[in-house]
């Protein structure tokens, strides 16, 4: 099945670098916390830890995040843990990853298992996929 919605974020947190010692590489690692609100198909909300090398002049990096949801998928009920990731030379996005954590899901989301994915519209507009079954 396939599930549609938009996203924006509500929070943006950061709570500094990764662990010491630093290993000093081209790009500073730096991790955060995220707040999102979902509509659409898709509705609820999440809590995110974020990871990322990035550079803010260039738009050069990579991200990597875990996701904590909760709210419906097509009118169920529930929450599961997914998780995702996409490198971006400035100009593009590349190397996406986008995976349902196997295991994760409660309520009436139990069982769910799938993958989908993230793009940001021309306008700015968030959007999530997710392309999953409930076994």
């Amino acid at each position: 099945m396939r599930a549609d919605g938009t996203f924006s974020v509500t929070a943006f947190v950061p709570t500094g670098t990764v662990p010491e010692p630093a290993v000093a590489t081209g790009l500073p690692v730096g991790v955060a916390t995220m707040e999102k609100r979902f509509e659409g198909e898709i509705a609820g909300r999440s809590a995110t830890l974020f990871t990322a090398a990035y550079d803010q002049e260039s738009g050069v990096g990579t991200y990597v995040a875990m996701e904590s949801f909760e709210g419906s998928v097509h009118g169920r009920s529930g929450a599961f843990n997914f998780a995702h990731s996409a490198t971006t030379s400035g100009s593009d996005r590349t190397a996406e990853f986008f995976t349902i954590v196997p295991s994760s899901g409660t309520g009436d989301l139990a069982g769910i298992s799938g993958t989908g994915g993230l793009t940001v519209d021309a306008d700015g507009t968030h959007r999530i996929r997710l392309d999953y079954e409930l076994g």
